[in-house]
């Protein structure tokens, strides 16, 4: 039996009170904020436990948003194409395709980006096409997300520093949260409540049921620390190393024999700085002694892996420690179990949705990263009300969470749940019974691509109705033709 310790009953000051509160300032925090106040809402607030926004993006260094566009078509877009739009005219700042190369096939545009990874697209059942894949400085979009929310200051107040640590929940709603800070323990009520924790810290104590059984051969039971090395040539690198299965799996291999788990390194948008993502698995992302063991282990082999890469990989001779990311990177953990659950089975099949909030290419080979259709229900949660649960945590199954816990997914989520949230405020109606038509007129009015709205452009579609959605491929055929075999192929 565990040892207790009777917590005594205290008053808690009430800190602050709002219309909207977004607990996390990650990609889908931070852009619940924002598209919050851009739909017209006044009082926001803004709760972070850390000193910046950005979550895993900014300060776990996932310096990489994969699969913007699908074919020539750019789908992903919003809050999500802004942060490169915002910082493309800053030296060394993002690094991507643009529209007139994404989508080429032409030999010379595969060649000049395939070394970029995930810029050029991998499916087996197609010919290789550019991806608007954006690299970025971790550090120049922290500053470009703190323009963005001092833009909104009239109306989002932010408080660094201090982490959500229970809801309030009053008659099967949730009302507000209780924080610590080193101000001690408080309070903030709210109308709307967003849980943008990334680990559904909020929901899963508010009663919201969820699930944790993420499958092990996906990457969402992973752990990372990201570390960044400079003084390399990576173009030099990658042409070295590539030259052959055997070169290129000798130094993975090499890698992987020193650190014991997987690494590889990865371009950022200056040639000679490379972040090195790696692969800790099986891990649990809201255990704190894996999370312990995943920081210890990984700096405990910088000085190794640098030191073979000096001697092994051509490029990498001059190669020093650039930085370490100061958070730990957390793939998964609680998933929800919102109104509507993604499986595998939406990206091997066209579905449509009436509550569509989000259009998105993904990293998905079932469908060839085609755009899939994510529906409100998506971050809704089932029992709970005054509470919408966007990003990583999203309802998703065990194997789809793979492709639906990405920054962009994350992003585009958020942007919603902003937006849905300004809309119930303003109309005076839950979250639940939102006016989902006039969500989607705001999100875009906000530059995101909803299909069979008439304000998206008709290309989209098109597109998509010209190659079949993806369903061309081997995988999204066995679906077809075998829903059982399909499912028991993508599960252990």
């Amino acid at each position: 039996m565990s040892r207790m310790f009777m917590e005594e009953a205290r008053s808690i000051e009430v800190f602050d009170e709002c219309d909207i509160l977004v607990v996390g300032g990650g990609a889908a925090g931070h852009s619940a904020a924002i598209a919050a106040a851009r739909a017209g809402a006044k009082n926001i607030i803004l709760l972070e436990r850390y000193g910046y926004m950005g979550g895993d993006v900014t300060g776990g260094y996932v310096i990489m948003v994969p699969a913007l566009t699908w074919r020539t078509g750019s789908f992903v877009r919003g809050l999500q194409e802004e942060w490169f739009t915002r910082m493309k005219d800053i030296p060394g700042a993002v690094l991507g395709a643009e529209k007139g190369t994404y989508g080429s096939e032409k030999k010379e545009d595969i060649e000049y980006w395939t070394p970029i990874w995930d810029a050029v697209s991998k499916c087996e059942d197609s010919t290789p096409r550019v991806v608007r894949s954006v690299y970025f400085e971790p550090n120049q979009l922290k500053i470009e997300m703190d323009k963005m929310l001092l833009e909104e200051k009239a109306n989002i107040r932010v408080y660094c520093h201090s982490w959500a640590s229970r809801p309030i929940v009053e008659d099967g709603a949730v009302t507000g949260i209780v924080f610590e800070s080193k101000e001690g323990r408080k309070a903030i009520k709210a109308k709307v409540v967003i849980d943008a924790t990334g680990d559904g810290d909020l929901y899963a104590q508010a009663g919201a049921p969820f699930a944790m059984d993420n499958d092990r051969k996906t990457r969402s039971t992973d752990t990372a620390l990201v570390f960044r090395v400079g003084g390399v040539d990576f173009r030099k690198f990658f042409a070295s190393a590539n030259k052959s299965r055997e070169t290129f799996g000798k130094l993975i291999g090499g890698l992987r024999a020193i650190v014991g788990h997987g690494m590889l390194p990865l371009p950022t948008p200056a040639n000679d700085i490379v972040w090195f993502n790696n692969w800790i698995s099986p891990m649990n992302c809201i255990d704190v002694k894996d999370l312990t063991y995943t920081e210890f282990l990984v700096r405990d082999k910088i000085r190794d892996v640098i030191k073979f890469m000096q001697d092994n990989a051509e490029g990498f001779e001059n190669a020093y420690l650039y930085d370490i990311a100061p958070q730990t990177g957390v793939r998964c953990s609680r998933r929800l179990k919102g109104e509507y659950i993604m499986t595998p089975f939406d990206y091997a099949f066209h579905r449509e949705f009436p509550d569509t909030i989000a259009w998105h290419s993904t990293i998905c080979r079932i469908n060839d990263s085609a755009p899939i259709e994510i529906p409100y229900r998506t971050i809704l949660p089932q029992g709970v009300e005054n509470l919408l649960c966007p990003g990583r945590h999203v309802s998703a199954d065990s194997i789809a969470i793979d492709w639906m816990n990405l920054i962009p997914q994350c992003v585009g989520t958020g942007q919603a749940a902003g937006v849905a949230a300004a809309v119930a405020v303003t109309d005076g109606t839950t979250v639940r019974d939102v006016n989902i038509e006039r969500v989607q007129d705001i999100l875009v009015d906000q530059d995101v691509p909803l299909p069979r709205h008439p304000k998206t452009d008709p290309y989209l579609e098109d597109l998509c109705k010209e190659f079949d959605y993806g369903h061309y491929t081997k995988l999204s055929k066995m679906a077809a033709e075998d829903p059982n075999q399909f499912i028991n192929y993508r599960q252990p």
